[in-house]
């Protein structure tokens, strides 16, 4: 049984949508070519410079959370190997857009390059930035759903003003014991928030 199957089988992934993107975008597109083979396991891989690509279940929890949908626009903060970017960019369809925003130039390189294997970025669908995500992406705001990968002190003040009302930010929070935390942005300055304690990610760091 495949990693994906599995994560349906176990309730991790329940939302036709996100299901058929995780069944389309291969993990080990998104991997080191000495990793390829362990592409299907359900644990993080090193994609070099202190960096991972996160494991499918924290992945496929995270996606529940920000349930993303056609013509969204998307933040995605972290974006690492391009994984979750190019994961955004099949369920956002033609009509939506996502920006993924990177610290690590070499990095940012990385996961473009593999998002290019799909016709994302030739598109325009997925867009690949270099920069401070912690200060989210104000020219493109407001965003329907902010995903970060990477784990804050506390949850940056700029993600919450470029989120629409209705909008979802799904993002770590904690330095030593971490929790995944989702926001919906009820009204211009009004927040609901839960909180699912248990996670291990890197650090976001903020230039």
């Amino acid at each position: 049984m495949s990693i994906i199957e599995q994560l349906v089988k176990d309730g991790y992934l329940k939302t036709p949508r996100i299901i058929k993107a995780f069944r389309k975008i291969k993990r080990k597109d998104f991997v080191l070519p000495q990793l390829k083979s362990e592409a299907e396991m359900n644990y993080p891989l090193t994609i070099g410079f202190g960096q991972t690509i996160s494991q499918p279940l924290t992945v496929a929890f995270m996606f529940e959370l920000c349930q993303p949908k056609k013509g969204n626009k998307v933040l995605d903060i972290g974006s690492g190997s391009g994984w979750t970017t190019a994961l955004f960019a099949e369920i956002v369809g033609k009509e939506g857009k996502v920006y993924g925003i990177e610290r690590i130039e070499e990095l940012k390189n990385f996961g473009e390059g593999n998002t290019k294997k799909y016709d994302f970025v030739s598109s325009g669908r997925a867009v690949f930035i270099c920069g401070d995500g912690s200060k989210g992406l104000k020219e493109h705001a407001p965003f329907d759903v902010i995903h970060v990968g990477a784990a804050a002190a506390s949850i940056p003040r700029p993600l919450l003003k470029q989120l629409k009302v209705g909008g979802r930010l799904v993002i770590p929070v904690g330095l030593k014991s971490q929790e995944i935390v989702l926001v919906k942005k009820i009204a211009s300055d009004r927040y609901k928030e839960e909180r699912y304690p248990g996670f291990i990610f890197v650090p976001l760091i903020s230039d």
